[in-house]
């Protein structure tokens, strides 16, 4: 069994993108500027945020946080979300998600710029994506595909089964893997809660997304042995031997799944890592398309 080390690999990323930013800096071209838009005081979404502003500092990148209360309105984060979309020294912003319940998220993702949208929400760059046309790609999709490619997974003609059909994660996964690219040329299920044959589907699985949010859900009799496993979710579980009451739990339960599995992900230091040097990567990459 091989772990696929997220937090090694993301360390190597962003190793080669600091170089690729030095050798920006040196021809006297613009430096990669990241910006960031919170809302509310969300635990794990500061935790996130300052994630992302470190890496930033890590790459050397510029990077902006605006910061705003949990009752701001609708009306006043859209005119942020302008003000980034018009101030060209911003390459590229998020929105961190969850909002609080009184603002549309919809709303909010479709008022970011395609151009600056490194988060690959926007409908115009999961169009683009679908079409196998140039976009950003959803940071943590994105980051599966160069776990894969980097440890050298095969994917062509695999069976892959998705667990999960959210826009953020399974369905992009589902397209990506099926396209034409390294981690691609896969044959790709789709399974979620309505799936009635879900243990049958997972034991035909080559390779398993697991991308619901429910903690160890995937267990050892629901895979083969060989089985590459790729663990999205993140969840607290209680556990009063611990100094914090809690730890973190996958999608997978790894203790089982993990001794059949040739590949597998680790949580935490798998999936989680990955997600925020692509980040990194996606605005190197509106930085280079933009000038």
């Amino acid at each position: 069994m091989i772990l696929l080390d997220g937090k090694k690999t993301s360390a190597d990323l962003k190793i080669e993108i600091a170089e690729s930013v030095k050798k920006i800096k040196a021809q006297g071209k613009k430096t990669p500027h990241l910006a960031a838009i919170l809302v509310g005081t969300d635990g794990a979404s500061m935790t996130y945020v300052n994630a992302k502003v470190k890496a930033c500092e890590l790459v050397g990148f510029n990077s902006t946080l605006v910061d705003l209360p949990e009752e701001t309105s609708e009306e006043v984060l859209l005119n942020e979300i302008e003000k980034l979309n018009s101030n060209n020294d911003i390459d590229g912003f998020i929105v961190q998600l969850p909002l609080p319940k009184h603002i549309d998220e919809q709303k909010v993702l479709m008022a970011v710029n395609p151009d600056k949208d490194v988060d690959g929400f926007h409908p115009t760059n999961v169009g683009r994506m679908t079409l196998d046309l140039p976009s950003f790609l959803p940071a943590t999709p994105f980051g599966i595909l160069e776990l894969l490619e980097r440890y050298k997974v095969e994917t062509s003609g695999k069976h892959v089964v998705v667990i999960g059909r959210s826009h953020i994660v399974g369905r992009p996964m589902s397209i990506l893997m099926s396209q034409k690219r390294p981690a691609g040329n896969a044959t790709v299920t789709v399974a979620h809660s309505r799936t009635k044959n879900l243990k049958e589907l997972c034991l035909q699985a080559d390779i398993i997304v697991a991308a619901l949010g429910i903690p160890e859900f995937l267990t050892g009799d629901m895979v083969k042995d060989g089985v590459t496993v790729i663990d999205v979710g993140i969840t607290r579980v209680k556990d009063e031997t611990k100094k914090r009451g809690y730890r973190l739990a996958g999608d997978v339960e790894f203790s089982s799944v993990s001794q059949k599995s040739a590949f597998i992900t680790p949580v935490p230091g798998g999936v989680g890592p990955m997600t925020i040097a692509m980040l990194m990567k996606n605005t190197l990459l509106a930085c280079e398309r933009k000038y």
